[in-house]
């Protein structure tokens, strides 16, 4: 591979992005890319190569043979030998005892700039833990290759390579290695965890668990605060780390005046993906026409309050964020430990109508432990972790609806972002500890009776409807499908496609 750049500096990044037409350069100074047909993670075209040792469930995946990957790296690194590529050497984990060497080989000059964004640069030149290949050029053949489509992402733990063709979205690189990580740290009793997490000054950490567009970022990203990281973060004897460098954040509908960290950290070296932009190359943050699940990649440093070890101690505090389009979560309840196993099993948030093909009704949409599509193991095992450190550590757990409550999306407006943060500056101060709560079983929720400056249907939602059976209809069918996710594999062993 003699034609494979190596360390590149972000501007020649950005250069040689530019002069191969990959990218458009903004008047914000970012870079923007199109992703083509795939402006989203593949999980179905994922695939592992079994090692032999039994450790990973067979039913939980899609597999590959030795020979089958065998003839798709063959041709990946011919490909490479043939047009050339960008090569960035990284970390990840900031927690010098679980630290692995990355590698990523790229065949897009921006997709270089993405990784450098995203992870720890390397402090020499050692061999890497962990390789990442990624050709959106080279397509599998599934007649030979055994794969679904012409899309692949073939993980090899036991030899530490991973491969991504025939896609250009740069997101599967990330959470391949964060993929890895469900089997690299629960190796060593490290809980890997989807969340954002945020440390205040006497030290206090706070996790946000949720599913894309809860508001894990935005929350975590608190002026009062200091933001770990947004996204993806391990639980050590120690405390709690970041296994990265940088954000990964939604924009669409993105504004300085409700996200000013957000908005100010896309600048030059920063990458957005699918946001369009006008004649000025001003970005357009509420075009949607390539997709909702527009992205920024960003340096964990263009945070402004941004924790530079990107560690803490153990939490003060854990969050669990839904954004329920039915109406019927509160705004805020308390979870008993065995409320928390339930609802972390079921990483509950709600699909909206016209965000895929199909779907004209909002739907429950589940996802074991907020990361279903990054899980190893099963999703007990991480739950199993999680519950034995909260219980010694005596973490308060509680459940933020962020979404519509008290008559539905479509029927009301979403929660006010004011009132959000509100609620979870008054988790982290303590200050909902004491208060009396009214326990609802059906959904397995504390839910407090008053909260001094919030409306009392934000958490009581069956006091907006104007009829009230719409309200216990909404509420059944939402706890039957709690119940029957639950109940898939006996509660147990959860596992949500």
């Amino acid at each position: 591979m003699n034609r494979i750049q190596m360390g590149l500096s972000m501007p020649e990044l950005v250069e040689a992005s530019l002069r191969r037409n990959e990218a458009v350069l903004l008047s914000n100074g970012a870079l923007t890319a199109a992703t083509g047909q795939f402006t989203g993670r593949s999980p179905r075209d994922k695939y592992f190569v079994a090692d032999g040792s039994g450790r990973f469930p067979e039913d939980m995946h899609q597999w590959l043979s030795e020979s089958q990957f065998e003839g798709l790296l063959s041709r990946v690194k011919a490909h490479f030998n043939r047009v050339g590529g960008f090569q960035f050497d990284g970390t990840v984990n900031h927690h010098p005892t679980h630290r692995a060497r990355v590698r990523f080989i790229t065949e897009y000059a921006w997709h270089n700039l993405f990784v450098r964004n995203l992870f720890i640069p390397a402090e020499d030149a050692a061999e890497p833990d962990y390789t990442v290949y990624c050709a959106p050029s080279v397509t599998a053949d599934p007649a030979v290759d055994g794969t679904r489509t012409g899309t692949f992402i073939a993980l090899h733990p036991a030899r530490g390579l991973v491969l991504i063709g025939g896609t250009e979205y740069a997101g599967e690189m990330k959470k391949s290695i964060f993929t890895i990580m469900h089997h690299h740290l629960v190796e060593r009793d490290v809980l890997p965890m989807h969340c954002s997490a945020s440390v205040g000054e006497a030290g206090d950490v706070a996790l946000f668990f949720g599913l894309s567009g809860t508001g894990k970022t935005t929350l975590s990203t608190d002026p009062l605060r200091r933001l770990i990281g947004d996204d993806e973060h391990g639980w050590a004897e120690d405390g709690v780390f970041n296994m990265e460098n940088g954000c990964y954040a939604k924009c669409i509908h993105l504004s300085e005046a409700k996200e000013p960290d957000i908005y100010r950290a896309i600048r030059f070296g920063a990458i957005l993906e699918n946001v369009t932009y006008d004649a000025r190359r001003h970005p357009n943050y509420d075009d949607a026409s390539l997709t909702e699940n527009t992205r920024a990649a960003y340096p964990l440093s263009y945070i402004d309050r941004a924790e530079p070890s990107g560690r803490g101690g153990h939490p003060s505090a854990i969050i669990f964020l839904s954004a329920d389009a039915t109406g019927v979560l509160p705004a805020v309840a308390r979870l008993t430990p065995e409320d928390a196993r339930k609802h972390y099993l079921l990483g509950y948030t709600s699909k909206l109508a016209g965000t895929e093909r199909g779907v004209t009704q909002p739907e429950a949409t589940f996802s074991a432990c907020f990361g279903a599509p990054f899980l190893v193991h099963r999703p007990t095992r991480y739950a199993d972790m999680l519950m034995d450190r909260i219980a010694r550590h005596e973490v308060p757990v509680y459940l933020l609806n962020t979404g519509w409550v008290g008559g539905g999306y479509g029927e009301t407006d979403r929660m006010p972002l004011s009132i959000t943060r509100s609620l979870v500056q008054m988790v982290l101060r303590g200050q909902l500890e004491g208060l009396e709560t009214k326990r609802d079983e059906a959904l397995w929720l504390n839910v407090p009776l008053a909260i001094p400056g919030v409306p009392d249907t934000y958490l009581h939602p069956e006091r907006a409807y104007r009829d009230p059976a719409v309200y216990e209809e909404r509420k059944a069918q939402l706890a039957a499908a709690f119940q029957e996710a639950l109940s898939r594999l006996g509660e147990a062993d959860l596992v949500v496609r």
